[in-house]
């Protein structure tokens, strides 16, 4: 029985090392913290002396394909939710909404008679419908991405427009109404502060639409998103996947294949067939003994958010009735003034540069799915803020945000806590290199085929030239977030070689 060893136990670590001992393979993680789940976990806090939890890095889930969610055995312990009612978009210094219908009839309507949209809206969404297909048809068959293999799913056209081109060609395209090029767009900097004409980025906008655990659309999950990670370690051990937490790494031997690490103050040094970094992209390169290979990477991320807390349910001046909706606050009319901010905020030239909050309404959401709690969670998710500056030392910025928010709400008195994480915050409690939370930037040069450390296109995820070391944490391909999907496309294809 061959062993692996995953380093990492956030979901990606998990997903591959449920697939690979399902497969027969004796597999261990050995994890830094005295928890499993990485990034994907809960925080807590008081509020009127009653126990609050609540999630500490991602909230919602809407990128891990569906046949993972059943085939690791998570739809059976996992209860998730997604909005079907429209997303709602303001821009400041309106009252009202526009809905942004999942109806593409409905939406060119809407779009047309409220920012004076006169573009190809169905083409648009008959086309991301095509790529998403194509990336999802990656995903099941944990086929390494290529050029190619696009040309020959997509047509050179549809490849070009979509996977190679970029962002500002893309919207160019399609739209003809700043705003609906402005709310298309606005995933090309959510990872970190890319920019909309550099070419590749086309590729983030169907990428965000690619899951199909809630048909390509973000939800939530019941108690919250941690659930998913702390589910998935009881499956693993379950399947015999031995845990070891409070582990540190000091070194990995690649001439030996083994690995040596320190847990209460005793030493351990355990032996390998294959190695699996589930970890950021920074960690292999300092555990690896005379590793001598050059790292270049954009590493910059500028997300952070606040996390509201009000005593009692969110009663929204416009739509209240689209209660589990998201909503979108936009702080510029235009793309490129966007564009703008996020290059400011990549030069670090201030503390944060406004351009659109994005809200989750987990509260409501969790009372849709019949979890009363005490208190309702609204989070606002924002970007472009400084990637050098702690929660605490800026804790103006967080005022800012949250009174952008507040003035959409009828009952906003009732908001009685928040809680602030900036990339630094981020950084430091995650591990999140310059604070990006999908671990590099989605720039045009580090995008699709190029979410890789090797030049092998039929190991995708091998690390370097290593033949046995591989590597699937959120900086490779597809992205980051709670998927899964490099843990097991990773998993696949080791197994396929072995």
């Amino acid at each position: 029985m061959k062993k692996v060893i995953i380093i990492g136990s956030g979901i990606n670590g998990l997903v591959a090392a449920n697939y690979l001992a399902k497969e027969g393979y004796d597999v261990s993680i050995i994890e830094k913290n005295d928890f499993t789940g990485g990034a994907c976990v809960k925080d807590s806090t008081k509020i009127e002396n009653k126990n609050i939890d609540f999630a500490h890095g991602p909230t919602v889930l809407g990128m891990m394909p569906d046949f993972i969610f059943k085939e690791t055995g998570l739809v059976k312990m996992v209860e998730g939710f997604y909005p079907k009612t429209p997303k709602l978009v303001y821009f400041q210094g309106e009252k009202n909404t526009t809905k942004i219908f999942q109806d593409s009839h409905q939406l060119e309507e809407e779009l047309k008679n409220k920012w004076g949209e006169t573009g190809k809206i169905n083409d648009f969404r008959a086309d991301e419908n095509k790529v998403v297909k194509f990336i999802q048809k990656l995903y099941r068959e944990a086929n390494s991405p290529s050029i190619d293999l696009a040309i020959k799913n997509l047509g050179e056209d549809l490849t070009k427009l979509w996977i190679s081109g970029s962002a500002k060609d893309l919207l160019d395209h399609y739209f003809t109404s700043d705003k609906t090029k402005l709310y298309m767009g606005m995933t090309v900097i959510e990872s970190g502060p890319a920019s909309i004409y550099d070419p590749g980025t086309a590729f983030t906008i169907p990428l965000m639409d690619s899951g199909s655990v809630y048909n390509g659309y973000w939800g939530f999950v019941k108690t919250g998103i941690w659930k998913i990670t702390e589910c998935l370690t009881k499956i693993n051990s379950n399947l015999g996947v031995k845990l070891h937490l409070n582990s540190l790494i000091n070194e990995v031997d690649s001439q030996s294949n083994s690995i040596s690490f320190s847990k209460e103050s005793k030493d351990y040094k355990i032996k390998y067939d294959h190695l699996i970094f589930a970890t950021d992209p920074l960690t292999p390169s300092k555990l690896i003994s005379n590793f001598n290979k050059k790292l270049d990477l954009d590493l910059i991320g500028t997300s952070g958010k606040v996390t509201a807390f009000f005593k009692k349910p969110v009663i929204w001046n416009d739509s209240n009735k689209y209660s589990d909706s998201f909503r979108f606050i936009f702080s510029t009319n235009n793309l490129e003034k966007l564009e703008s901010s996020s290059q400011n905020a990549l030069k670090n030239s201030g503390d944060y540069f406004p351009g659109f909050i994005q809200i989750y309404p987990d509260g409501s959401a969790q009372r849709t799915m019949n979890n009363e709690e005490d208190f309702d969670k609204v989070i606002f998710f924002t970007k472009n803020l400084s990637y050098d500056k702690k929660a605490d030392s800026i804790d103006n910025i967080k005022e800012k945000i949250i009174s952008t928010v507040l003035p959409y709400i009828k009952n906003s008195d009732d908001l009685v806590f928040s809680k602030f994480l900036t990339p630094k915050d981020l950084n430091e409690t995650f591990s999140f290199p310059m604070g990006n939370i999908d671990h590099s930037t989605m720039s045009g040069r580090q995008n699709f085929d190029k979410r890789t450390f090797t030049s092998s296109r039929s190991n995708f995820y091998s690390y370097f030239d290593y033949d046995n070391i591989y590597y699937c944490g959120a900086g490779s391909f597809p992205c980051g977030s709670v998927a899964g999907t490099p843990g097991y496309m990773c998993s696949q294809q080791m197994i396929k070689n072995d």
